[in-house]
């Protein structure tokens, strides 16, 4: 497993996450996961432009190239009503 990948799949089995992935990550390294929602409505493309969106927007956060979310909520809101 690459630690750069921002996915992981796992299976509940018997009321314990099951992941059986190969991974170079130091041992009592944690991780985040989420639920995956089958039915989000994308399609593989949609979600491989979602993917590379997320890369793009985490350099861009590495690089310092950052503004702050009130800014981006009020564009999106001025989007919305126009």
């Amino acid at each position: 497993m690459n630690p750069t990948d921002t996915r992981l799949r796992a299976r509940v089995r018997n009321g314990r996450l099951v992941l059986d992935i190969p991974t170079d990550l130091p041992e009592d390294t944690v991780l985040d996961l989420v639920i995956d929602d089958a039915d989000d409505d994308l399609d593989e493309n949609e979600r491989q432009a979602r993917d590379a969106a997320i890369r793009k927007s985490r350099e861009q956060a590495k690089a310092g190239l950052l503004r702050p979310a009130d800014e981006i909520l009020d564009e999106l809101r001025r989007r919305r009503s126009t």
